[in-house]
């Protein structure tokens, strides 16, 4: 007597940067968007303002790709224009005055993606208030740069930890950097907050990349998705390649 035995796998459905193809990047709009869609996690990307609170945005300098200034914080702010300013240097308050939700013309994604003018830029406390109903999960990247000290490093990943423990969304959550250092000085109680079934976010606490979780997760019944649709756009010509992101060393769009 023979049995087959089917293995199922399943593929996560992750909304980059919200819904980063169809409207602006890193903002409520465009999370909402995602969720709308039925992804499983929305992948964002988060920095830490001069005043210690974390704040969304890919680029660690202020992009004129995604961000228009709109004034000053307060007038005659030395500071403005805040744009090609790095994010630690400016306060939460000096960071709201930008509009994120508009992509400067000609950008390869400003074809797109629908604006949104006057979206300023989300905290992650104010996206986790976004997705916790959803039951979708948080794929939070850590922008940092290898000259920073290690104080300044763990004081960016506790301020991270502190708001999705504040939310309730660490069993939901992963933390993803190319700082070897974040994964290094993620709090020890990071893995106890996380649900049996949850991935965990540190190589001490994940084991062996090659072994799966026991069970599938029981967090939520999979949610209906649309139907894929033919693209009507025209194949791109032979010599396209991807655009390099400005300060990117290499053409990744990561």
């Amino acid at each position: 007597m023979t049995r087959t035995v089917e293995a199922t796998r399943t593929v996560e459905l992750h909304g980059h940067r919200g819904a980063r193809g169809l409207l602006p990047e890193n903002t409520l709009p465009g999370f909402a968007h995602a969720l709308d869609l039925g992804v499983d996690a929305v992948e964002l990307d988060v920095g830490l303002s001069a005043d210690g609170v974390v704040v969304l945005g890919h680029d660690q300098v202020l992009s004129p790709v995604t961000l228009t200034d709109t004034g000053p914080a307060h007038p005659g702010d030395p500071a403005f224009p805040y744009v090609g300013k790095a994010v630690r240097d400016l306060t939460l308050a000096q960071l709201r005055t930008l509009d994120a939700g508009v992509r400067r013309p000609g950008d390869a994604f400003a074809v797109t993606q629908r604006a949104v003018p006057g979206t300023p830029i989300p905290t992650l406390a104010e996206v986790c208030a976004l997705v916790a109903p959803s039951g979708a999960d948080l794929a939070v990247e850590l922008k940092t740069d290898p000259s920073w000290p290690d104080a300044e490093v763990a004081r960016f990943v506790a301020a991270v930890a502190d708001v999705l423990h504040g939310a309730g969304l660490a069993a939901r959550s992963r933390l993803l950097a190319f700082d070897w250092r974040v994964l290094a000085r993620t709090p020890a109680s990071w893995a106890g907050s996380r649900s049996p079934n949850a991935r965990p976010s540190s190589p001490a606490a994940r084991g062996s990349r090659d072994t799966p979780p026991a069970t599938p997760s029981p967090r939520r019944s999979p949610r209906a998705r649309p139907p894929c649709r033919p693209s009507t756009r025209s194949p791109p010509p032979a010599s396209w390649t991807t655009p390099t992101p400005p300060g990117c060393p290499s053409p990744c769009g990561r």
